[in-house]
């Protein structure tokens, strides 16, 4: 599958960007989703994830509460819903996909490692002023 995140940009402390992540070839639905940042000068981070049917979601600390993940299978599309966003969620954003068949407890054990993820999109940068 091939990953093509966007909907980046510049905006104020305390705004909303709408990232999404679209993917080509028919099996999008049998695919795990998955967001990650990566700061300058730091690691690369996971945001949230969502599962094959986008019935179960995870955050990560730093987010929850504030950004809200969400999938289309119909059109083969993520999104990352990003509100009261602060300079600190400024990074480059990648979605990935994970096409292991886990679920349940195994899956919100292992979802945020992204040595899981199979296909990694481009990256979008988000950027946020004070």
């Amino acid at each position: 599958v091939q990953l093509q995140a966007y909907g980046g940009g510049l905006v104020q402390a305390g705004g909303y960007l709408r990232l999404s992540c679209a993917a080509s070839g028919r099996t999008f639905s049998s695919y795990h989703m998955g967001w990650f940042r990566q700061a300058p000068g730091k690691e690369r981070e996971f945001v949230a994830a969502i599962n094959r049917s986008g019935g179960s979601t995870l955050y990560a600390d730093s987010v929850k509460g504030r950004f809200t993940v969400s999938r289309d299978n119909a059109k083969n599309t993520v999104y990352l819903q990003m509100d009261s966003l602060k300079p600190e969620d400024t990074a480059v954003y990648y979605c990935a996909a994970d096409p292991s068949a886990l679920y349940g407890v195994s899956w919100y054990r292992k979802v945020a490692n992204s040595n899981e993820y199979d296909y990694w999109g481009q990256g979008t940068q988000v950027t946020v002023s004070s």
